[in-house]
């Protein structure tokens, strides 16, 4: 399997960020780590090797990337404004700099976005704001409510990061309703231990969509189903295989 590690200068963070690169052509996925995880997060937790095959066949290609989630979601006893400043800026590297590099590299612009927990929140985030970068979401245990993390504190970019919140208030004439019918969304939570606070959001967000008439394959698996890798691992698996790959 290629495997390619890089490091490059984001404007919008002002820092160097770190990526890897697993596989030579295919669909590219933008691949978010868990919250505060490391770009090598989805190989050392046995993501890759679930996926390998796919990856060696030339069919995937993964694109993983790091996070600020200590500077901004998860420094719950720092200054909110900053914190949601820093998830603004990270969300700007990621659609206006990271895609293009993997637009770039792959030289294909169908990509899929996905993570597990935070990275499922992450995920969400860059869909639902901008479904003209990419083609499918593929979200596991992810956070759709930023009052999770963020309590009473509300602002304007708050309210940009959290999904629910803006999808409830979106005009039926707004156009990026019509993009979403037209993409891949899968949201994915299981109903066991650790799921718990995590599926208010999730189902709030499937009756969102299901009231906008956005197809959408909202998942809630059972009530053995953990908030943990054993379970990701099967999950990635199994959506990637329902996709026209």
């Amino acid at each position: 399997m290629q495997v390619e590690y890089r490091k490059e200068y984001s404007h919008n963070l002002g820092r160097e960020m770190e990526f890897i690169r697993y596989g030579h052509s295919g669909k590219p996925v933008l691949v978010f780590p868990t919250q505060d995880g490391h770009y090598s997060q989805y190989e050392e937790f046995g993501m890759i090797n679930v996926l390998s095959d796919y990856i060696e066949q030339g069919r995937l290609q993964l694109f993983c990337v790091g996070s600020v989630d200590t500077e901004s979601w998860s420094d719950i006893y720092g200054d909110p404004r900053y914190r949601i400043e820093m998830q603004e800026k990270y969300f700007n590297y990621i659609t206006n700099e990271f895609v293009p590099r993997i637009q770039d590299i792959s030289w294909r612009n169908d990509i899929i976005v996905t993570g597990c927990s935070m990275g499922g929140a992450h995920a969400g985030i860059a869909f639902f704001r901008r479904p003209d970068l990419f083609d499918t979401l593929i979200s596991l245990s992810g956070m759709f409510d930023a009052s999770m993390f963020f309590g009473d504190y509300k602002d304007d970019l708050v309210y940009n990061n959290s999904v629910v919140d803006f999808l409830r208030n979106m005009p039926w004439n707004h156009p990026y309703l019509d993009i979403y019918r037209q993409k891949n969304i899968i949201v994915c939570i299981g109903q066991g231990a650790w799921e718990g606070e995590l599926l208010p959001s999730n189902r709030e967000l499937a009756h969102i969509l299901y009231e906008k008439q956005v197809p959408a394959w909202t998942d809630f698996w059972g009530y053995d189903v953990a908030h943990d890798w054993d379970w990701w691992r099967i999950q990635i698996r199994y959506f990637m295989e329902h996709l026209n790959l």
